[in-house]
């Protein structure tokens, strides 16, 4: 059994594409998620201290499941927080943005429903439909009509999964045309908000006024606001319903309370420095206005830039390590081949001459 194990390893060493865990490199930040530099934030940082000082309860362990001892007093005042915040009914708090997903999609659909997923979705919207047992169909990446095609030809209940900033392409959904097509069929719409939270406000489904269209949105808390979790927000009867039937909730301890109080406070900070949010537009222009070809929309903080062939994106990557920025290569199988890409996280605390500087390398071999 190993020696198969070791056989897919070899193989994937061969083609390059072993992934390993390795420290955090030095450099200039190009490759996280940080895009309004609040996990790096000095001033955030001694807020959240003063605040553990003051109440050194918040580090001890939950101690249980949130249905058993997990259920304190301060998660569930944040969580009646995001849920006005974001003028939801309700919102549900996770570990992760991962387990939000599983549980949603392994809970509201039944093996007599129907998953309509974007083709680019995330891997754990994929994880999830396998542990539904419903039937799971792709639609042509933020392409409507293609969806429409989909739902006209099911029976039953649907529901349509999307992204409303992707993540490997950095490009925008069409939500307000999706949310007509999945109406029209009498589908039910999720939106995973994980990049947009905090880069567009509140994410794509507040811009727009959706939530009471919306059947569910998932937001995260380890990109833009420097944290960690995730939250779904909802009605209160889809909260209800996955707090009795979603196992990804039910069978996992809940967080220690200093997770909660740190995406409640990192809300009131984000809300008191919203030039956090227009400095990283800024610094989109500037990438912007370099010339470089990019399938990505021009106010994603994601560009990815399209490097056929994974040896020279490989070569592209090493040259940006080497004088000293830090990027993230994304070769094929993970997506498709002929369209491996270096994908560029632009941030607040970029400064001009280190986005020039990037950019000035990469023209070298595009």
């Amino acid at each position: 059994m190993l020696h198969n194990f070791q056989e897919a390893l070899d193989k994937r060493k061969e083609t390059g594409t072993l992934r390993i865990l390795k420290p955090r490199s030095e450099g200039i930040d190009f490759y996280s998620n940080d895009y309004l530099g609040l996990a790096r934030n000095k001033e955030l940082q001694q807020i959240l201290l003063e605040k553990i000082i003051a109440n050194p309860h918040l580090l001890s362990g939950s101690t249980g499941s949130r249905l058993i001892s997990g259920n304190s007093s301060e998660v569930i005042e944040t969580e009646n927080f995001i849920a006005r915040e974001h003028q939801y009914p309700a919102a549900l708090l996770f570990s992760s943005g991962y387990n939000a997903n599983l549980a949603l999609f392994s809970t509201l659909p039944t093996r007599h429903d129907t998953i309509i997923v974007d083709e680019k979705i995330h891997r754990s919207v994929h994880d999830a439909c396998k542990m539904s047992h419903a039937k799971k169909l792709k639609f042509k990446h933020n392409d409507v009509e293609d969806l429409e095609q989909v739902l006209k030809k099911q029976n039953g209940n649907c529901y349509v999964a999307i992204e409303s900033l992707y993540s490997m392409d950095g490009d925008v959904a069409p939500i307000q045309e999706i949310i007509q097509i999945v109406e029209k069929y009498k589908a039910n719409l999720i939106v995973d908000e994980a990049h947009a939270f905090g880069v567009f406000g509140y994410g794509l489904v507040e811009k727009h006024q959706l939530q009471n269209r919306v059947l569910a949105t998932v937001i995260t808390y380890g990109k833009a606001l420097g944290a960690h979790g995730a939250a779904i927000l909802c009605e209160d009867v889809v909260k209800s319903y996955l707090i009795n039937f979603a196992s990804p909730f039910i069978y996992t301890t809940s967080a220690q309370n200093v997770q909660w109080m740190t995406i409640k406070t990192s809300y009131e900070f984000l809300k008191s420095h919203e030039h956090f949010s227009t400095q990283l537009q800024e610094n989109i222009t500037i990438f912007r206005n370099q010339g470089l070809k990019t399938p990505s929309a021009e106010n994603s903080p994601i560009q990815a830039l399209v490097i056929p062939d994974n040896q020279k994106l490989k070569t592209v990557q090493q040259n940006l390590s080497d004088n000293g920025f830090l990027t993230y290569a994304v070769y094929s199988p993970t997506v498709k081949e002929g369209t491996e890409r270096v994908r560029i996280c632009l941030h607040s605390f970029n400064t001009v001459e280190e986005i020039t500087g990037l950019t000035k390398i990469i023209k070298d071999f595009i």
